[in-house]
């Protein structure tokens, strides 16, 4: 009977650079309108949300996000239909399509639960400009994604995304964060 050759130890630092790529990729492909490619970073059982914020006196900082509202919620399901809606011709906030830029910065990794999960939080920043005439907007946030390994690749399992702004001064929220 042979024994089962030992996985390598990998460093925190190899751990953190696996997920700063991860994460970078999915920003290029947004910005590049990749959705199809973008879709197949996640699990079957994703889920995908943005609760509300609201403006809160310090000691009720714990009600700060809405966990019973948010501006989407979402799974595989919804997510492909909105990346078709996109791609299609009845997507008219999106015809010309936003060009947008994200920056993902201060990326921290964590273990999850699961020996197959990491906990990741990050700070995003998107620029997004529409049409020639529209002043350019800027969304900021902060993300926590739970990142799973199938089959030896990270794939995203979950994304909640917590705005700075309690009021957002976007036109509309038809690009993905």
């Amino acid at each position: 009977m042979t024994a089962p050759s030992p996985q390598p130890v990998r460093s925190e630092i190899e751990v953190h650079y696996e997920v700063a790529q991860f994460l970078n990729s999915e920003a290029a492909l947004l910005d590049h309108g990749d959705f199809a490619s973008w879709l197949e970073l996640m699990t079957k059982d994703i889920r995908y949300l943005m609760p509300v914020r609201v403006t809160v006196a310090r000691s009720d900082a714990d009600a700060a996000v809405l966990g019973s509202m948010a501006h989407f919620d979402e799974d595989l399901y919804s997510l492909r239909k909105r990346t078709q809606r996109l791609l299609g011709d009845h997507a008219w906030t999106e015809d010309p399509p936003s060009r947008t830029r994200r920056f993902v910065t201060n990326v921290r990794v964590a273990t999850g639960d699961n020996a197959n999960e990491l906990v990741v939080h990050s700070y995003l920043l998107v620029f997004r400009s529409r049409l020639d005439v529209r002043t350019p907007e800027w969304i900021s946030a902060e993300r926590r994604d739970v990142l799973r390994r199938v089959d030896g690749t990270l794939r995203l399992a979950l994304r909640e995304i917590t705005a700075d702004e309690a009021v957002l001064r976007t036109q509309n929220l038809a690009i993905f964060l």
